[in-house]
């Protein structure tokens, strides 16, 4: 792969504001999680962005180009990206915003480790020390060795190798698809995801509303008013927009940088952490957080 400092820095600019619209759309997810189904979600919101990025990319270059260039590959990218949010928002009733984002910010050792096997990705000492010290910081505040620590946590861990996965297909096999494509293709695996599992819970028996955090994963559809209708439009905006630029970001940069700035999802998680679900910061994790944050510096100063 010959990828360019320009590329590279086009990039990072391009996933670190898909990440902060990321932040921002999972905590309006886990806010509401207590009522609404991950079911429910998937299909309405999936759906509206499947409309919404069927008319931008037939306004732009008519229907022929609706069509991936490589279905196979494409869908395979669009299944594991589906597995990687049913996991990660699975796990959202259960632990914090703060610790969801920490969990999953494994994926750019994941990244570095699949793109050196299956891309041939040449990793330099500087990057491997990066994403060293960028895991080093997520262990640092994950503490798994705590008596706090919620095996719930494991399900954003396999989302990030599920995440890391896809960013390898993305590069190696998706570069030259159209990223607004992309984006569609996996929202129309998250729809089928969603009625999939809604059909098996009517089946099974929905739970009860107030059989708590479960709910989100067993529960039955919500009615919705207008106000709830808003909030649908609005997350499935900010996914046409998450999904396509990181989609573009993984085409045109390498993946194991990319994968490090993805780490600024952890600021912006952990902000809204702070201010919305009033979440407590204590050394450990300031400490882990500041060694996460130096590790992208590395990558930044000096592209390779």
């Amino acid at each position: 792969m010959n990828v360019s400092s320009v590329e590279n820095r086009q990039s990072i600019i391009i996933v670190v504001g898909s990440v902060f619209l990321l932040s921002v759309s999972d905590a309006i997810i886990k806010a509401a999680s207590a009522q609404i189904s991950l079911w429910q979600l998937n299909v309405i919101r999936s759906l509206l962005a499947v409309v919404m990025l069927a008319a931008l990319v037939l306004l732009r270059n008519g229907k022929d180009s609706l069509w991936p260039q490589s279905p196979g590959w494409a869908t395979l990218r669009g299944l594991l990206l589906a597995l990687m949010w049913i996991a990660f928002y699975a796990a959202l009733p259960f632990i914090t915003l703060t610790m969801a984002a920490l969990a999953i910010y494994t994926t750019p050792l994941f990244i570095t480790l699949f793109s050196s096997i299956y891309l041939k990705e040449r990793i330099t000492p500087r990057k491997w020390f990066s994403i060293v010290l960028g895991f080093a910081g997520v262990l640092v505040t994950l503490n798994p060795t705590a008596d706090d620590f919620s095996s719930y946590a494991l399900l954003p861990i396999l989302a990030a190798i599920l995440y890391a996965l896809a960013a390898v297909v993305t590069k190696g096999k998706c570069a030259d698809e159209d990223a607004m494509v992309l984006a569609m293709l996996m929202n129309l695996v998250l729809l089928a995801s969603g009625l999939l599992g809604s059909l098996l819970i009517a089946m099974a028996g929905p739970l009860e509303p107030q059989q708590g955090q479960l709910r989100f994963l067993l529960g039955d559809w919500s009615y919705m008013q207008l106000a709830d209708w808003t909030l649908m439009v609005l997350l499935a905006v900010l996914m046409v927009l998450v999904s396509t630029g990181i989609a573009r970001a993984y085409q045109i940069g390498e993946p194991s940088i990319i994968g490090a700035f993805d780490y600024t999802y952890l600021v912006f998680a952990i902000l809204w952490g702070v201010l919305v679900f009033e979440e407590s910061l204590n050394a450990r994790i300031v400490t882990g957080l500041v060694m996460i944050l130096m590790s992208g510096f590395v990558l930044f100063k000096r592209p390779a």
